[in-house]
């Protein structure tokens, strides 16, 4: 009898699944990215296959309670074991978050291949206003989602924002992370490498060094895992720029994120009387209402007037463009972009800024006593309301001279120095730039283990 070989048919379906965690880290240690890198490894192990790269999006900077950079990992993946994969995707939350020292972990899973639009509308408020984490547990109810937490569940916020972030412009950065026993002990990095790296990779990677200051930019310095942070416009130009900087430690790995680093994601929202509370990030346009005065500690404050209400307005000295703040006039029109900062005992609730749009500016004049038309002198006052007379000659004058000034500011987009960026702001490489090509492909060496 002839032995007849019947081929394995493989009858399990292949399971999509979007996984959403924030809030795994606290400010003595610890890195939700870190735990990105450390789940990517064993679902690699457990031939999970990823549909795009890890996401690293990062949402409203003004949040009070934020770690670092305020941001939230998504992963997109397909496997044949999906409640397996659950667990230790949970297992893994449960290890790697520092929740002895504050971390609130947030983890939510979507088992379907397309995201309803409610997830990307939570996803959108997440950027530019606060909300509590009442309203994050009301929604994983609300849809049946399959999520976990532990401490007060804030993670949640993040979780849902990461799965429902819709890309309209992209960055990447590769993150590299140290050993378990380097973690807290200083790192070292060459200034001039960094320098070297970002000339040659320019324009291709950002916000990396700080010629003015001579300053790294990529490299922590607390007590977390991450060695160093290569920001750019796609992964290949990531991948070149490391190799550009040589670390005498040894590293653990790296893992590449596609992220909304540099967009200016967070401005989106136009702010109003309605909205304008606390920790709101947004733009106002308006008119210049007050005479921008300097405060202690070299500080710039002035109001502007916007559909008939006031807003107070900051612009501090480390931004280095107060200089541009100070220069505005009574009338001018400019459109600024910021967060809402909560009143104080000493400030009443006011926009701190990160950028000054000038949109329009107002004729500067200035009235000076009249010059005598014989002796080409500068007449004297005679007294309030007495006119003018020339104290050589003795001609006279009834009314001062108006002449027009020059304006020491341009009408143009002012942004901060590069050392005052936050993780979102649009570096002035950006400005102009809007990068939707999506480069995921299994020929890129996104995640490596030295």
């Amino acid at each position: 009898m002839t032995k007849i070989e019947i081929p394995f048919i493989n009858n399990m379906k292949s399971h999509t699944m979007y996984v959403g965690f924030d809030d795994t880290d606290s400010p003595k240690g610890m890195c939700t990215t870190y735990l990105a890198y450390k789940m990517v490894n064993l679902l690699k192990k457990e031939k999970v296959t990823f549909l795009d790269f890890p996401n690293l999006i990062r949402f409203n900077p003004n949040i009070p309670w934020k770690t670092r950079g305020n941001g939230a990992v998504g992963l997109a993946i397909s496997t044949n074991h999906p409640q397996k994969i659950k667990q230790m995707i949970k297992n893994l939350i449960k290890k790697y978050s520092d929740t002895k020292n504050g971390a609130n972990p947030g983890l939510v899973f979507f088992d379907n291949q397309k995201i309803p639009y409610e997830f990307e509308q939570f996803s959108s408020k997440a950027l530019w206003k606060l909300i509590h984490r009442n309203d994050a547990k009301k929604f994983v109810s609300k849809y049946n989602l399959d999520s976990f937490y532990l401490g007060n569940g804030q993670g949640l916020v993040g979780a849902i924002g990461a799965i429902g972030y819709k890309f309209f412009d992209q960055t990447y950065e590769l993150l590299s992370y140290r050993e378990k026993s380097k973690f807290g002990t200083k790192r070292k990095i060459d200034n001039i490498q960094v320098k070297e790296m970002q000339e040659k990779t320019f324009p291709y990677t950002f916000n990396n060094y700080d010629k003015e200051k001579e300053k790294i930019l990529i490299s922590p310095h607390g007590p977390d895992p991450v060695f160093y942070g290569i920001r750019g416009e796609n992964p290949s130009s990531l991948i070149s720029a490391s190799k550009l900087i040589n670390i005498k430690e040894k590293l653990d790995g790296y893992l590449i994120f596609k992220s909304n680093q540099g967009t200016g994601d967070h401005l989106k929202n136009q702010i109003d009387f309605k909205n304008f509370e606390p920790y709101t990030s947004g733009t106002i346009t308006g008119i210049v209402e007050t005479i921008p005065i300097v405060m202690k500690g070299g500080h710039v404050f002035f109001s502007i007037r916007s559909k008939n209400h006031i807003f107070k307005c900051a612009v501090y000295k480390p931004t280095k463009i107060t200089d541009i703040a100070m220069n505005l006039i009574v009338g001018d029109k400019i459109q600024i972009g910021g967060g809402v900062r909560k009143a104080t005992k000493i400030f009443q609730r006011l926009v701190n800024i990160e950028y000054i749009n000038v949109l329009k500016l107002k004729t500067k004049y200035q009235s000076i006593n009249p010059p005598c038309k014989k002796c080409k002198k500068r007449m004297k006052s005679k007294g309030k309301n007495q006119g003018y007379q020339c104290i050589k000659c003795g001609s006279k004058s009834s009314s001062k001279k108006i002449i027009k000034l020059p304006r020491l500011v341009s009408k143009t987009l002012y942004i901060p120095t590069i050392s005052a960026h936050r993780h979102l702001s649009r570096p002035k490489q950006r400005l102009c730039t809007l990068n939707q090509k999506n480069q995921f492909s299994k020929k890129i060496q996104w995640i490596t283990s030295f």
